[in-house]
């Protein structure tokens, strides 16, 4: 088409058309690419202030702290309803507690405390220790962020870390369907309305100050077969102190260090059979027995945890089990009263 030709083209009523239909796609592309990349930035997801609405103060001129209290007393009344009345029993039940669960957030400031916290929201402690996955009662410092649930329960996580947690989840799990609810905050939690922590529970969480003096389970799945005291030896037949505890499990259970401390032995006897020995601050130390075989070093740092090796039956042993001991100063101490067996008694 030669230069003249063209510009009769553009100026006929055929060429207007397509120059404005061409201007109007381009301009409709224009604001879907915009749209795709602001989708980019945010995500295309709720931001944390949608999911989780924010309490800038606990006092009743925060209108989000006013909606905590109301729903708060609105869940206990739900809850009431559903223990006391045995109206519903149901799955169904359960899952309309949760439903009306809304999760606020919260930054803690000077002087508040888990106690505080929950008092002032009119929510057990324990609702606020299992949400946020809190260890010790002085895991609140200022600063930090912390999520503030409208309904009484425990909240046990999916994939439990903490010896805390695997405490709830050994008393928890399996949840029945019609018990719990399955939520995400972050973390998927395991919703048990109502719930609040045990005798156990509550003790082990109030006694969990520091972590270089308390201590987590070696195991995360056993059965205790032997205790802490005056037992016939089951090889030998001989009457004499049982040192530590037996904890039956598998061949090849995955055995964790009960505290921080510092590999101080290691090796092979004939009534402890494959061994390590943790030293732990303010003078405590851990035997691990019966060892199929050890998965650390000598003088190794290792913290809370950390795996040291795997359940055996090597020395005077009847079957797969570990040989667990706590000492201080030197002196046998029965880990009844300094850890808590979530399997055991």
């Amino acid at each position: 088409m030669r230069r003249n030709e063209s510009l009769l083209f553009f100026n006929a009523p055929a060429g207007r058309f397509f120059l404005v239909t061409l201007t109007f796609f381009l301009f409709f592309f224009f604001l879907i690419a915009l749209f795709c990349h602001a989708e980019e930035v945010t995500g295309g997801a709720e931001t944390e202030a949608q999911i989780f609405p924010l309490i800038a103060r606990l006092d009743w001129r925060d209108e989000n702290f006013r909606r905590l209290i109301s729903d708060v007393e609105t869940n206990r009344r739900r809850i009431f309803n559903l223990m006391v009345t045995r109206r519903v029993n149901t799955l169904d039940s359960i899952r309309a507690v949760a439903d009306s669960l809304t999760i606020y957030r919260y930054m803690a400031t000077n002087g508040d405390t888990i106690y505080s916290l929950a008092a002032r929201c009119s929510i057990p402690y324990s609702a606020l220790v299992s949400l946020n996955r809190l260890d010790n009662p002085s895991a609140i410092e200022a600063g930090r962020p912390l999520l503030l649930p409208s309904t009484p329960g425990i909240f046990v996580p999916q994939q439990p870390e903490s010896s805390l947690e695997q405490l709830l989840a050994s008393s928890h799990f399996p949840p029945f369907e019609d018990e719990s609810a399955m939520i995400s905050a972050g973390t998927v939690f395991y919703f048990f309305p109502g719930s609040d922590f045990n005798a156990t529970e509550r003790a082990f969480f109030l006694e969990s100050r520091d972590p270089d003096t308390s201590f987590r389970f070696p195991l995360r799945s056993y059965r205790v077969t032997s205790g802490y005291g005056i037992r016939r030896n089951p090889v030998t037949g001989n009457v004499r102190l049982h040192e530590g505890v037996d904890l039956a499990a598998p061949l090849g259970t995955e055995v964790y260090a009960t505290g921080n401390g510092v590999v101080t032995e290691i090796g092979s006897d004939p009534i402890y059979g494959n061994y390590v020995v943790i030293k732990h601050p303010n003078d405590w130390a851990s035997l691990y027995g019966h060892l199929q075989r050890v998965g650390t070093a000598l003088h190794a740092t290792v913290r809370s945890g950390t795996l040291i090796g795997w359940v055996g039956s090597t020395g005077q042993s009847t079957g797969p089990h570990l040989h667990f001991e706590l000492r201080h100063n030197g002196r046998a101490r029965d880990p009844d009263r300094h850890l808590f067996l979530p399997n055991g008694r």
